[in-house]
């Protein structure tokens, strides 16, 4: 076995159950005989550790039981992250310890840097023989280009969008739909009470999971980037359901990367290390032009950033600890490069993803009522839990 010292690290936005995953890690280390490192601050922490320092206390910490013990009980993580993209960095963002007379050969073109030699070597010094990953399809991109070149890698999905290629889970995910179902369910007495139809925003710049899953559990209306909505059609069904709902309102469940027929939203903003620049917030341009279709008093409500903070459900806080120590069976049993995942409603392991194929996304045809904007329910039997299987197996 041979395997003396593992590092764990989260990247990309924080999600409830990710302190979860790090005790699972440094818990089961501890049973197998590992030392645990964390990586503080995502990728940061391996492009910008200072090799004077034999452990830089600012990007590096050893983790044991001890400090671990209550860490679950609260949600971000301990680690602290960051949208770090060490194969693309600006002149601005790298460290300044870096010697200058490195750079001309760390240069990719038009003033950008790719670190990855910069953290195979920090890898090195720190003597990992293994890096636990945590995070969505940003940070695991990265991953899998550190297994490219030959660094052991073990992958863990985290994001609200559920969006991971090769898995049917990630932690963060069932906590983003508790609590937007508390919300939504809250905010209704105030829709009823004015007489209004609400327009709900929430996460899914690319993918719809979760606004699709939100509608399923408050049978609500949703729209998701996988499908370009007919906006008149849409101000028809809600002010239907408006009339026909006793307490006189109607809401809609919006993702954020949603779209109507012929229409765009602006970005603005610079790019981001992956290249994610801002959306114009849909949920308040689609509030306006449904009352200005409908003639109808609208009101918007942002249900993003409440999702991801705060302490992790019961089903996050569950596959949070078994996504942990299916992580430590992999790496006990020489099984490197891969990511843990849910296929078929149990737990697997998959590829890392691959960048080339992007988020996956949902299957409108099965899951999605293109004429009523509304969550399928019929049809269920035989299906995992979360209803949708995963494509990508091998």
């Amino acid at each position: 076995m041979g395997l003396k010292r593992i590092g764990i690290l989260t990247g990309g936005g924080d999600v409830p159950g990710l302190n979860s995953v790090i005790k699972g890690v440094v818990y089961r280390s501890a049973e197998l005989g590992y030392e645990a490192l964390g990586i503080r601050r995502g990728w940061q922490g391996l492009t910008h550790m200072r090799p004077s320092r034999e452990l830089d206390g600012d990007y590096v910490r050893r983790l044991d039981r001890d400090d671990t013990r209550a860490i679950d009980r609260t949600g971000g993580t301990i680690l602290h992250t960051s949208r770090t993209n060490p194969r693309k960095m600006r002149r601005a963002a790298l460290p300044d310890h870096l010697p200058i007379e490195r750079l001309p050969g760390l240069e990719t073109g038009d003033g950008i840097y790719d670190l990855t030699p910069v953290v195979l070597e920090n890898l090195e010094r720190l003597g990992l023989d293994d890096l636990v990953t945590i995070g969505g399809d940003d940070t695991l991109s990265f991953a899998h280009a550190l297994d490219q070149a030959g660094f052991p890698v073990i992958g863990i999905p985290k994001t609200m969008d559920n969006d991971v290629q090769g898995t049917e889970y990630c932690v963060g995910f069932s906590s983003a739909i508790t609590r937007a179902k508390e919300l939504i369910n809250r905010q209704r007495t105030t829709l009823g009470s004015h007489e209004r139809i609400g327009v709900f925003r929430i996460f899914g710049r690319d993918c719809g999971y979760t606004a699709l899953y939100t509608a399923y559990v408050t049978a609500a209306r949703c729209l998701i980037p996988e499908f370009p909505f007919d906006l008149d059609h849409l101000c028809a069904l809600l002010a239907e359901d408006k009339r026909k709902n006793p307490s006189r309102y109607a809401f809609v469940i919006a993702a954020e990367g949603a779209m109507w027929q012929g229409g765009s939203i602006a970005e603005w903003g610079e790019a981001d290390a992956y290249g994610h620049r801002h959306k114009a917030n849909i949920g308040e341009v689609l509030a306006d032009e449904i009352r200005r279709r409908t003639g109808e008093e609208t009101v918007f409500s942002e249900l993003t950033y409440d999702l991801r903070s705060g302490e992790p459900d019961s089903l996050d806080t569950m596959i949070a600890i078994t996504f942990a120590n299916v992580a430590m069976d992999l790496l006990r049993d020489g099984v490197r490069g891969r990511m843990v995942a849910i296929q078929d409603g149990k737990y697997a392991h998959a590829p890392l993803p691959d960048p080339a194929l992007g988020s996956r996304r949902v299957d409108v045809d099965s899951m999605y009522n293109l004429n009523r904007y509304r969550p399928n329910y019929a049809d269920r039997l035989g299906h995992p839990l979360l209803l949708e299987r995963s494509l990508v197996t091998a």
